[in-house]
């Protein structure tokens, strides 16, 4: 009579890294930038800043919903990129977009604003980049 024994070996999981995914977070906080700055934007205008131009044309108030979602969507595009392709994700993603942010306020010095516009329009953008880069930038990696 043979008997036969099995050994089982204990079964061991790597845990395998969590990819941080940029575009859900990304979504939720460009939609989240374009309802702050659309508010803030009413709530100036209600207060007698105009958004208007040289030209007298002004800025309708879906105009900040639409732009804040579109150029946040461009953020996370490029958050994604850049998570993919740099050796530094987080470093470099936070310096291209404060220099981004910054470029983003030289039109609103320059196209003929008032000056109450022009300092509500750079505020909206500093508001819709202090809601959208901390969070992209969270989920990005230090290095690759």
């Amino acid at each position: 009579m043979s008997t036969t024994t099995t050994v089982q070996a204990p079964v061991t999981t790597v845990a395998t890294p969590v990819r941080r995914t940029v575009w859900k977070h990304g979504v939720a906080a460009a939609a989240a930038a374009s309802v702050v700055t659309s508010t803030l934007a009413a709530l100036a205008s209600a207060a007698g800043v105009s958004f208007a131009d040289q030209t007298g044309a002004s800025i309708p108030i879906l105009g900040f919903t639409q732009l804040t979602f579109v150029f946040s969507l461009i953020g996370v595009g490029l958050a994604a990129v850049l998570a993919r392709k740099a050796r530094r994700p987080r470093a470099t993603f936070v310096r291209v977009t404060v220099a981004l942010t910054v470029l983003s306020l030289v039109p609103d010095a320059t196209f003929g604003f008032d000056v109450a516009s022009a300092v509500s329009l750079m505020t909206l953008h500093v508001v819709a980049a202090a809601i959208v880069v901390p969070v992209l930038a969270g989920r990005l990696a230090d290095r690759r």
